[in-house]
């Protein structure tokens, strides 16, 4: 299952013992200062746990998988997040 923002929220409340709407106030101020700084190209590293990095992807050819039609895909960005090992090594620990 995936944690999702109302689930950081109650994460959050529990473990700081603060206000709900104080929680509510830093996650979304985390999230928006995550935005911010990713939609500026600059990639964003917590130490410990990972890297996301804006990607620039050239223009390429491909295929609609539904008609098989040739298509150009237009260049755009992505944003990708390598982990830490730190944090592999948490992940792969249970296994």
């Amino acid at each position: 299952m995936s944690m999702t923002k109302i689930d950081t929220i109650e994460s959050a409340y529990e473990q700081l013992d603060l206000p709900k709407k104080d929680c509510i106030a830093i996650v979304d101020g985390l999230f928006e200062i995550m935005k911010d700084t990713l939609s500026k190209g600059d990639d964003i590293m917590i130490s410990g746990f990972g890297k996301w990095t804006v990607k620039a992807k050239k223009k390429r050819k491909g295929r609609n998988p539904k008609t098989g039609k040739e298509m150009i895909i237009h260049a755009r960005k992505v944003v990708t997040f390598k982990s830490s090992s730190v944090l592999r090594d948490m992940i792969n620990s249970g296994d």
